[in-house]
């Protein structure tokens, strides 16, 4: 059992600006998480929200200042920082991962606070086939028994 939920960014934008394309597993997975206190998202996230929207990739309906400061303040999320063992493990994940650098910082941190890991991202849903993380798509119905 792990210790709560990590959002990849894709599915933290998608719970926040309320979008289809997250499947009701994973919202209601959220919605528990957040009620239990054990949602995450990395810093990581934030990092690449305000990167996207710079970028005119992604429309959040506000300023991203004043976006982020609403997203992160949802009760029952918690923003993890990097630390020095998430950016040396990213470098030494076991097993075959891929190199973007904010999917491997995503997945040590995951697996540094024990958290599944919630994306879309086949990547990393291959990459937790191995063993090495646990990570779950957001249709996932398994997710409701975490």
């Amino acid at each position: 059992m792990s210790k709560g939920l990590l959002l990849d960014t894709h599915i933290w934008l998608w719970f926040a600006l309320s979008d289809q394309r997250l499947a009701a597993p994973a919202r209601e997975a959220i919605e528990q998480a957040i009620t239990a206190g054990n949602l995450r998202i990395s810093i990581m996230s934030v990092w690449e929200t305000s990167m996207l929207e710079t970028a005119g990739r992604i429309c959040l309906g506000n300023p991203v200042n004043e976006w982020m400061e609403m997203a992160l303040a949802l009760p029952g999320l918690t923003c993890l920082p990097l630390e020095v063992p998430h950016i040396l493990d990213a470098h030494r994940l076991p097993g075959s991962f891929h190199k973007d650098p904010a999917d491997r910082l995503l997945v040590a941190t995951a697996r540094h606070h024990d958290l599944t890991l919630i994306t879309e991202d086949r990547k990393i849903l291959d990459y937790a086939q191995q063993g090495y993380v646990r990570a779950s798509a957001s249709s996932d119905k398994g997710l409701l028994n975490r």
